[in-house]
């Protein structure tokens, strides 16, 4: 396993005691992860010696910033596996990615004689609503893959969906809520025979697996910085060069063109073409240290250790009668999330006794992902633990130790 304790060394808010003098256990990392110092540093250092706005600034610090900004696609292709750092896109996170993607795409696919979006229900909202609310513009039909009783995706009615009609199958590489991994390569092959398109949701994935689109052979991924231990406002997608050129952007504006006539609009070169406005500059620099920190441990020895961490809790509590938890299938098959709820209590409740009593802090609720829970039969939400690099044994011990003392103190049948 990771040296957790020794990488926590690197997050300033994870050694800074709480009013008790313990230190916080965090354990809501699908949400947002802490920042370790050397991004932080990052950030201060090109503040301070490097800022400018990127692109046709010739004095020094316009092409410093360039440099740092168009070094951070670069970082990220490779980190993604791409044919080119063209095919990498700057958004905010992503959910503006998909918001950006949605009508861009369906417009493309609209021209082609594609009628139909499928969803899966398992989608966070932000790979849900975009689709739904672009379908109509576009005059496409919305439908939704279900799940087994055990939350995984129905691979099988998936696949009945899908047919020449199908323009757009949006769908999560891992599930916010229970962590299931979804097989994308098997979903991406079914849908080229039919010359549909793969839109990959990677928020809960790109943090955590190491990903290669290529060998994924998807269209678009999407994901986000924050969650990847980057500033806010940082993230975007990668898609195929071939397509990206084909399309044309939605959110357009200055940075995006080459030039404007009051007739013709002539779009600018890959990425930029999708990428208009002053972008998040300093956040690329984090961006890039934040890869730099996950490459250094390794992506596959942070999947692995998420599993270890997963299967150390669902065994510390499997024989606890009042507790439902959503990690049915084998960790091998998850990213590192703990969904839980306790009989007879709210997950709310759950949160706020686990914050104010044990300092460790997961999230509550619905996650943004309500029509999964309803097929769940969680209509409240669940209580998700969710874990990361500077996460250990010792955190699942206490959060172990937590939910029994709870689960005896309040549930009841």
């Amino acid at each position: 396993m990771l040296d957790a304790k020794k990488i926590r060394e690197d997050f300033p808010i994870l050694n800074k005691p709480l009013k008790d003098g313990k230190r916080i256990v965090y354990l809501d990392n699908a949400a947002t992860t802490q920042k370790p110092k050397q991004v932080i540093e990052a950030l201060k250092e090109f503040y301070g010696e490097k800022y400018s706005n990127v692109h046709r600034g010739h004095h020094y610090l316009s092409q410093k910033s360039s440099e740092i900004y168009e070094e951070a696609h670069e970082k990220v292709a490779k980190f993604l596996g791409t044919a080119s750092w063209e095919e990498i896109v700057f958004t905010f996170n992503t959910t503006t990615a998909i918001n950006y993607l949605s009508p861009s795409v369906l417009e493309l696919m609209k021209n082609r004689g594609k009628r139909k979006i499928i969803i899966s229900i398992m989608e966070h909202h932000s790979n849900m609503l975009p689709w739904r609310r672009a379908a109509p513009l576009f005059g496409m039909q919305v439908v939704y893959a279900p799940i087994k009783q055990d939350g995984s995706l129905d691979m099988k009615k998936l696949f009945e969906l899908i047919d020449e009609d199908t323009a757009v199958i949006a769908i999560s590489h891992a599930s916010n809520v229970t962590g299931i991994i979804n097989d994308i390569k098997a979903i991406a092959r079914e849908a080229h025979k039919y010359d549909s398109v793969v839109v990959v949701d990677g928020a809960q994935s790109v943090p955590h697996l190491k990903i290669n689109v290529k060998s994924l052979e998807i269209d678009f991924l999407t994901f986000s910085g924050h969650k990847m231990l980057a500033p806010e406002g940082t993230g975007g997608f990668y898609g195929k060069k071939e397509l990206l050129e084909e399309m044309k952007p939605w959110i357009s504006g200055g940075g995006s063109i080459k030039d404007v006539t009051l007739k013709e609009i002539i779009y600018a070169d890959l990425p930029w073409k999708f990428e208009p406005g002053t972008p998040n500059i300093s956040g690329s620099m984090g961006l890039i240290k934040a890869i730099e920190y996950l490459e250094e441990i390794g992506m596959e020895k942070i999947h692995l250790h998420e599993k270890k961490l997963l299967e150390y809790i669902i065994n510390r509590l499997k024989e606890q009668e009042n507790l439902t938890y959503y990690q049915k299938l084998n960790p091998e098959k998850h990213t590192g999330i703990f969904s839980f709820n306790i009989k007879g209590i709210n997950p709310h409740i759950v949160g706020q006794l686990l914050n104010d009593f044990y300092n460790i802090a997961i999230r509550t609720g619905l996650h943004c992902a309500h029509p999964y829970h309803y097929a769940l039969g969680a209509k409240e939400g669940t209580a998700r633990a969710s874990f990361y690099i500077y996460n250990d044994l010792e955190d699942m011990e206490l959060l172990g130790e937590a939910i029994e003392t709870i689960i005896r103190k309040y549930s009841h049948k």
